[in-house]
């Protein structure tokens, strides 16, 4: 494998203990080049600390991370300059203006002077805050701030872009806008882990990391993880009693899986004819239900799918 060829992000074992508690267990990770990657998992999942130990921010308790070719222990330093990292809180200033903002992360970055103007004006634009520069932060929308956030991060065009949670509170039209900004980065080659508990957001990645309880539970494209964790057919029923409907169902024959989404259940079986079976079923057991109805599966269902498994499930 060429230098070229080498993944712009590469961890093998990466492990954070804090006390006794684990919250990254031997996580295995490699990232292209110009590939956005979702990691997917709950609060509390591990996201948050894999990604400080990628950016050198945190050191590992034990295995590997190389990230734009440098290693995360041994030079931090290296890896910090090479990468943005965007928080979902922004660390933005909200006293500031959005260009005061951008001039003092141009510094922090070591931006050179001859080229802090250029880079400013294509964050304005990127950020779609053009005549908005004077404006204080703290008077932003969350949307905008976002944006602005994202224009600070890549002042210095770095290779590698982390962002942690960035579409947190953001209204869903802004997240959007926000993910094509993601898509015109990644096709200029800047290699993007992103991480969210937006189940929908998973969609846009090339592939996705799912996490939980410090455990890489499963990884691959979208239409990948449907695949290889479903392996039925899924249809979605409207039941008078949920939780009764639930603990029925989970016993009926043909019933791979059932969850609660909403007000409705999802119910995965192992053969599509099963389906006509089920409303019958449910009424010997005193319990009014709607027609089935199929459904394509969504990544929530493969999570949910997933993280239900036992453990043994999903190492066999």
């Amino acid at each position: 494998m060429t230098e070229t060829d080498a993944p712009a992000v590469l961890a093998r074992g990466l492990t954070k203990r804090f006390g006794a508690f684990t919250a990254v267990d031997h996580v295995d990770l490699s990232i292209a080049k110009g590939e956005i990657v979702g990691f997917i998992g709950p609060n509390g999942a591990g996201k948050s600390t894999t990604i400080r130990m990628l950016c050198g921010l945190l050191r590992p308790g034990s295995g590997t991370a190389r990230v734009a070719g440098y290693d995360v222990v041994e030079h931090p330093e290296a890896v910090r300059e090479h990468i943005g990292y965007m928080s979902q809180k922004f660390s933005l200033y909200g006293d500031l203006t959005v260009r005061e903002n951008l001039i003092f992360f141009g510094g922090l970055y070591r931006v050179p002077r001859r080229d802090i103007e250029e880079r400013i004006r294509n964050a304005v634009t990127t950020a779609g805050l053009a005549g908005r520069e004077d404006a204080l932060v703290r008077t932003l929308a969350g949307g905008w701030k976002q944006r602005l956030a994202l224009g600070c991060a890549i002042l210095h065009r770095p290779p590698v872009l982390f962002l942690d949670e960035p579409t947190s509170g953001v209204e869903p039209e802004a997240r959007r806008r926000f993910w094509d900004l993601i898509h015109e980065l990644a096709s200029a080659g800047v290699t993007i882990l992103v991480s969210t508990h937006y189940m929908d957001e998973a969609e846009y990645c090339n592939r996705i990391a799912l996490i939980d309880s410090g455990r890489i539970v499963a990884i691959g494209t979208p239409g990948e993880l449907r695949q290889r964790h479903l392996g039925g057919t899924l249809y979605e029923l409207e039941c008078a009693a949920l939780g009764a409907a639930l603990q029925a169902l989970k016993q009926a024959p043909g019933v791979i899986d059932a969850s609660i989404f909403g007000d409705k259940l999802h119910v995965l079986l192992e053969r599509a004819e099963l389906a006509a079976d089920l409303q019958p079923f449910l009424t010997r057991h005193g319990i009014g239900a709607g027609a089935p109805q199929e459904l394509r599966p969504s990544l929530e269902d493969v999570f949910v799918r997933v993280v239900s498994r036992p453990a043994a499930a999903q190492a066999a």
